[in-house]
């Protein structure tokens, strides 16, 4: 009998590293809400003896709403429990642990609800809107501060699932390098195990030993440690030997992930349906109208009117010191395309001399980039002293506000390019233009011009195909976090 088929030993199993960071999400979470409930309970009552009003025919009942908010917490626990906030396939990535929490939350407070209408219980309803919102916050945070502790100890190797690598070795290398540029996804690859083809000692570009063929999966589980095994290519496999393979894996103690070819879709389009046996993947078709697009509209208009309001102040002061700075206008109109390939003026606070554009072809040709896109210059002398300051923050990118009022623009999207830039595009590349540029986006917060032009190009692309709200709410933080990390230059 093959390795692969062989019946699984059993193991006297140690304590998994996710089963005690679960543990510890758990305490938090049960620390997080005492003070919060009981906190909102203080500061709305008082410390005086409170109790829930029921109505005439139950006057005899008598519940506190010390006993409430102890109701209130152990309900709130057993939701978090009941929408797997704390499974092992949503923690340390992703914003799938937020959204279980925000639904179980959101269902607490239907479920108390309803049941407060049916049967007539007055609960002071101050207390309920202040102790929900304010919990989920907390619980948001909390997490978060986990999953930032989470991702700087898998840096260094720690809280990670040590991975075996099964398939061709173009396959599995191409994985193990997409893997280790993502260390905080809290996978680690030590190996891998190759199903046809030619052989190796390591896979290409990495130091990734091959630890021989399919029947050397356990062994190599063995050897190196490893607790999860990634198929990485299951054309060459048939159904049989994998469906062998999986029952040959001891439960609770390893792991399997098939790794399907379809790359760059984000998760929401993607359901898994089951269907006479088969594990059908579905994957929804992108769609750039109806309530989606007025979803998208609305957000933009919200936020930058808000924003403009808010930042006014700051607003007036950089164009002071741009018209102080140096001879020129303060705004700085450059011609952008936009959606669908219209044309628009995207406005900055000017951060270089007056004839700038004029000098563009030269110092590209000086560089040898006249013919490569992202037109970028290196050590750019046509950049003023406050322009300096102004783009090291992306201060001179604020008046962009003006044009997602406007709708040319909007508050996340792809990055927004010159006619030059465009007449490079490829076909696919051109799918960029199926929604607005973006003040931000995944370029901006994945490097910014450090980029090179392929991966610009397939980080706008992965968002034209996946754009989300919750998404441009993330992308947006971290743009916020990254104007105070600045690093290079970003135009």
């Amino acid at each position: 009998m093959s390795t692969a088929t062989q019946t699984p030993t059993h193991h006297p199993r140690t304590r998994d590293w996710r089963d005690t960071f679960a543990t510890r999400l758990r305490v938090t979470d049960l620390l997080v809400l005492i003070w919060v409930v009981f906190g909102v309970q203080i500061a709305w009552f008082g410390f005086d003896t409170a109790d829930v009003a029921f109505p005439a025919d139950l006057n005899k009942l008598v519940i506190s709403y010390t006993s409430f908010s102890v109701i209130l917490i152990a309900s709130w626990m057993a939701l978090l429990s009941v929408f797997a906030t704390r499974a092992h396939r949503v923690l340390g990535t992703g914003s799938n642990e937020y959204k279980l929490i925000g639904n179980a939350t959101i269902r607490l407070f239907g479920i108390i609800a309803i049941i407060s209408f049916l049967f007539k219980i007055d609960i002071a309803r101050g207390y309920i809107l202040l102790a929900f919102p304010l919990g989920l916050v907390m619980l948001f945070f909390s997490r978060w501060l986990w999953r930032q502790w989470l991702v700087a100890n898998r840096a260094h190797g720690r809280f990670t699932a040590r991975v075996i690598l099964v398939g061709t070795l173009a396959s599995s290398a191409r994985i193990a390098r997409e893997l280790r540029r993502a260390p905080g996804a809290g996978y680690r690859v030590v190996g891998a195990v190759v199903t046809t083809g030619p052989s190796a000692d390591t896979l290409t570009d990495t130091d990734v030993p091959v630890l021989g063929g399919l029947d050397s999966v356990h062994e190599a589980l063995e050897t190196m440690n490893a607790d999860t095994i990634a198929i990485t290519s299951s054309s060459d496999m048939t159904a049989r030997r994998m469906r062998e393979l999986s029952w040959s894996l001891e439960p609770g103690r390893y792991h399997m992930v098939v790794v399907p070819r379809l790359t760059d879709v984000g998760g929401p389009r993607i359901h898994t349906r089951p269907v006479a046996g088969l594990p059908l993947i579905h994957v929804e078709t992108p769609r750039y109208e109806g309530s989606k697009h007025f979803a998208k509209r609305t957000f933009d208009i919200l936020g930058s009117g808000m924003l403009l309001l808010l930042l006014s102040p700051l607003l007036a002061l950089l164009a002071i010191l741009v018209k102080f700075g140096g001879p020129g206008d303060v705004l700085y109109r450059q011609e952008r395309v936009g959606l669908n390939g219209d044309h628009f003026n995207m406005l900055k606070f000017r951060s270089m001399r007056m004839d700038a554009d004029a000098d563009l072809a030269r110092l590209l040709e000086a560089q040898g980039k006249s013919d490569k896109p992202l037109f970028k210059v290196h050590n750019d002398p046509r950049i003023t002293a406050v322009g300096r300051v102004l783009r090291k923050y992306s201060l001179d990118e604020f008046p962009q506000l003006l044009n997602v009022l406007k709708g040319d623009m909007s508050l996340v999207g792809p990055r927004p390019q010159r006619d030059g830039e465009v007449a490079l595009y490829d076909s696919a590349a051109h799918r960029r233009l199926l929604l607005k540029p973006g003040m931000s986006g995944l370029w901006q917060v994945s490097g910014r011009s450090n980029l090179s032009w392929e991966d610009s190009i397939r980080l706008d692309l992965y968002y034209v195909e996946n754009w989300s709200i919750t998404g441009d709410l993330v992308i947006l933080w971290r743009t916020f976090k990254a104007v105070f990390q600045p690093g290079a230059e970003a135009h």
